[in-house]
């Protein structure tokens, strides 16, 4: 009986659907066409030559047992690509091989940008890394602990551990980008063959945009769907571009299913973005969120001496910490104030001092501490034992919270002109006679205890570098 095209690859496809799953079927093979039916040769037509290419890898099997079922062992199969997307110029691509019963391999073009419609061979795309943000450049702290040892894990382990999707959060300039790059460039390393690239949200969003304007939706979608580790910066920013949340949602989901690794960075948690579809907020939830916060004055301190070691510059102690006091919440402006502080030792050839810092730091600062005060105080003891300044306040009994409210007391009374009394109030409404037994109690333990008394002398040190310099 005579068969033609058409019937035969509709046979094909039953056979192909009992074996592959739906979603794979869906994108694999429904756009498929078939076209001709020539001395037992089915040619069928693919969109583009990605679409060819991964067919070949991955299901040539199950394409070549379909193919001899249909057409008997001499049954072969030709491929007839649409370039451009044009159906007026197709072109086609014959086995390799003509003895051969699977589809033939061409020689994929070579295409440096992997945001071109794909079509590439995969150790061809460039990850788009910055390599400058590595894990040893990043600096960690009790801010950013989890955060990094999650990304570590998954560097070592890309898709196989708990952490996928990893969300990582927190405010500008806390360092985001870098540690998600850190986790690209790790994984690059380590395993050459993966296939990572690092992509904003503003980037992603134009080759949506590009996409739908030239109806090649298709290949940016198979194009993502063949990465495995895919990292996307500020997803906040898709908010009520539903459209390309649709698409993202498809390659999630592809990605997520294949057990490939995403990373993706935000600056609320997933819970708190607005204008999210609720099914990709549900998806972001799977794996790990895990927040950077402002790191505190030592980490902020290895930061900068850090940053400024890489420079081959030296930086007293005394400046660092009067730095790092100030620029408190962002470690993109220390990242500013180090390149200024540089640029103006070196224009102006002057030794990097305290009084070059207090110029450079005005640019950053409205105003520069000049008063010591029971508050600041408090605020550099709470932080020095990683505390509230509200529990120096409160009523706990806790004997750590005491002794660093006893030790508040005690600096207040020996760097201000405040009366107990006043001091007193601070802490709480305590009164004058609390602040007497609080600074007793201190002046005891700095007699007995050395590391005590070296912990006060630090405190000092630091109130009187930080607070007291004088503009």
């Amino acid at each position: 009986m005579m068969r033609d095209h058409a019937t035969v690859w509709e046979s094909c496809l039953q056979m192909i659907r009992r074996n592959v799953n739906m979603q794979s079927f869906k994108t694999w093979f429904e756009p498929i066409k078939a076209v001709r039916l020539q001395d037992n040769a089915l040619t069928i037509q693919v969109p583009n030559k990605f679409f060819y290419e991964w067919l070949e890898e991955h299901y040539v099997n199950l394409l070549k047992t379909s193919i001899r079922k249909e057409l008997g062992d001499r049954g072969r199969l030709e491929y007839q690509i649409l370039m451009g997307g044009s159906t007026n110029h197709p072109i086609t691509a014959t086995p390799a091989r003509a003895e051969s019963y699977v589809p033939g391999m061409v020689e994929a073009e070579t295409i440096k940008n992997p945001f071109v419609i794909p079509g590439i061979k995969k150790m061809r795309i460039d990850p788009q890394l910055n390599t400058s943000y590595t894990f040893d450049s990043f600096i960690e702290g009790d801010c950013n602990r989890l955060a990094r040892s999650a990304g570590l894990a998954i560097a070592k382990k890309p898709g196989g551990t708990a952490f996928n999707p990893l969300v990582i959060y927190g405010a500008t300039g806390l360092g985001k980008t870098h540690l998600a790059q850190a986790i690209g460039n790790d994984i690059v390393e380590r395993v050459p063959n993966k296939l990572v690239l690092y992509v904003s949200s503003e980037n992603f969003t134009n080759q949506v945009i590009n996409a739908i304007r030239n109806n090649a939706v298709g290949d940016v979608i198979n194009f993502y769907q063949m990465i495995d580790v895919l990292i996307i910066d500020d997803i906040q920013f898709f908010a009520n571009k539903f459209k390309m949340q649709e698409i993202f949602f498809n390659i999630f989901n592809q990605l997520h299913q294949s057990g490939r690794q995403i990373v993706m960075t935000s600056d609320r948690p997933p819970k708190d973005l607005e204008g999210i579809e609720d099914r990709l907020i549900s998806r972001f939830k799977w794996g790990l969120t895990a927040d950077l916060q402002a790191p505190d004055l030592e980490t902020r301190i290895a930061i900068l001496e850090t940053k400024m070691s890489r420079q081959g510059v030296d930086l007293p102690q005394n400046v660092s910490e009067f730095i790092c006091y100030h620029i408190q919440s962002n470690i993109r402006e220390l990242e500013g104030v180090l390149i200024s502080l540089i640029a103006q030792s070196s224009l102006n050839r002057r030794e990097i001092d305290i009084n070059l810092a207090k110029e450079v730091i005005q640019s950053f600062v409205t105003q520069i501490n000049k008063e010591i005060t029971v508050e600041s105080i408090q605020k550099l003891v709470a932080e020095h034992f990683k505390l509230p300044v509200e529990k120096l306040q409160g009523e706990t009994r806790k004997r750590s919270i005491v002794i660093a409210r006893q030790l508040s007391m005690y600096l207040a009374k020996n760097m201000t002109d405040k009366s107990l009394k006043a001091i007193g109030e601070n802490f709480g409404g305590r009164d004058h006679s609390t602040v007497i037994y609080s600074c007793k109690t201190v002046q005891d333990l700095m007699e007995t205890d050395p590391f005590f008394k070296d912990t006060v002398a630090e405190l000092e040190r630091k109130i009187k570098m930080s607070l007291s310099e004088r503009g």
